[in-house]
């Protein structure tokens, strides 16, 4: 026996349950092909993708009420549980290791370009009050109080104070540091083959790759959208995991130019939706596209959108200095919920297909596979998206 747990993936997802496992007592083995290169360089000097891993090619929010929409009220309040367990893990990762994470919960502002963009806002608004969620409507002139960088014609807006965000690379950073003081063994492979207390590892060698399987009690598979790739996983899970492709800006304020915004926005720009989140460093981040494709290429024509739609909702944006542009792949499913639970014997255990919500689900994912561990209970919000579920 190897370990007690293996977990094959070092994204959030991976590195949040490593860490938990870890803390309660277990012997981990973390697998990921990206290993101990899993962080990005800084933008501003050295090729800024080392990795693939989606949690690096994301904005950071915790959004369950400004991203709610209708038909997806199990997933809503899956997400209202996530976002509440969020910041007692979060202080928890920063006192383990020291690292600040970036939480701001200053909320998220969804603004209205046009008229058109203010119906389908208000439609959204009328559906989150019917579904008890916080979100306070907001007049153009109060919503441009609020962020006063907006565009001139800004027609109205909605603010949900309970959404939070995080610097997506320092929380990855912070749980990377946490598990390896905890005593996780990161491993750089990738699994090919899973199966009841093992998985089959290709690991670099100096004369190509290596072959080697390793055992433990419990293998958990959290690889994101590769999921799909590793053999042994039932086929009703690989059918429903896709990657969703998404790309994603970040510019910079130069010196002397005053933070745009205070808050996560939200906007609408005549039919099309983007986002804008800021960081305490004076970075902003902007995205993103949401494409059905399997490429990681950064396109001309997302960056154009982004830029353009970007500088109708923010006209000061096109004063910032543009730092990178990265695209990554999402762990989409079938009906858009994530799949966590256990499989067969109940030795191998699924945390996957976390689509959008990857870093909001990740603290909760952590606490449901623990219980899973120990062979108890997850919360209750978790019963609608068991495997069991897909077959």
């Amino acid at each position: 026996m190897d370990a007690d747990v293996i977990v094959a993936g070092g994204g959030v997802i991976g590195t949040a349950v490593a860490w938990r496992a870890a803390r309660d007592g277990h012997s981990v083995i973390m697998i990921d092909p990206a290993g101990a290169t899993l962080y990005w360089a800084d933008p501003r000097g050295g090729d800024p993708r080392v990795s693939d891993t989606a949690s690096l090619v994301a904005a950071g929010m915790l959004g369950p009420v400004s991203e709610s929409v209708f038909g997806e009220q199990r997933l809503l309040a899956l997400n209202l549980h996530a976002v509440e367990r969020f910041p007692a893990f979060n202080l928890e990762l920063e006192t383990a290791t020291g690292q600040l994470t970036g939480l701001r919960t200053e909320g998220t502002l969804a603004v209205a370009y046009d008229s058109g963009d203010l119906a389908a806002l208000d439609r959204l608004t009328e559906f989150r009050h019917s579904a008890g969620l916080r979100a306070e409507r907001l007049d153009a002139r109060e919503t441009r109080r609020l962020e006063p960088f907006l565009a001139a014609s800004t027609r109205g807006g909605v603010l949900a104070p309970g959404d939070l965000s995080v610097d997506n690379r320092r929380y990855l950073a912070a749980l990377r540091a946490a598990a390896a003081d905890a005593g996780v063994k990161l491993v750089t492979g990738t699994v090919l083959r899973a199966g009841p207390g093992q998985a089959e590892v290709a690991l670099p060698g100096p004369g190509g790759l290596v072959l080697t399987t390793y055992q433990a009690r419990h293998v958990v598979i959290a690889a994101g959208h590769a999921t799909r790739a590793i053999e042994g996983v039932p086929d009703s899970v690989r059918r429903a995991i896709r990657p969703v492709k998404g790309q994603i800006l970040r510019l910079r304020h130069p010196g002397g130019l005053p933070q745009l915004l205070t808050r996560t926005v939200r906007a609408l720009v005549q039919g099309r939706d983007l986002y804008f989140v800021p960081r305490a460093d004076g970075e902003l981040v902007v995205g993103a596209t949401q494409e059905e494709r399997d490429d990681r290429e950064v396109t001309a024509g997302a960056v154009h959108d982004l830029l353009r739609d970007a500088a109708t909702a923010v006209p000061a944006v096109s004063e910032l200095v543009f730092a990178e542009a990265s695209a990554g792949l999402r762990p989409g499913t079938s009906d858009n919920g994530p799949i966590v639970g256990l499989v067969g014997d109940g030795r191998m255990i699924i945390a996957a297909g976390h689509f959008r919500n990857g870093i909001l689900l990740s603290a909760a994912t952590a606490d449901a596979v623990g219980a899973l561990l120990r062979e108890a209970d997850p919360h209750p919000a978790w019963r609608p998206f068991t495997p069991d579920r897909l077959s």
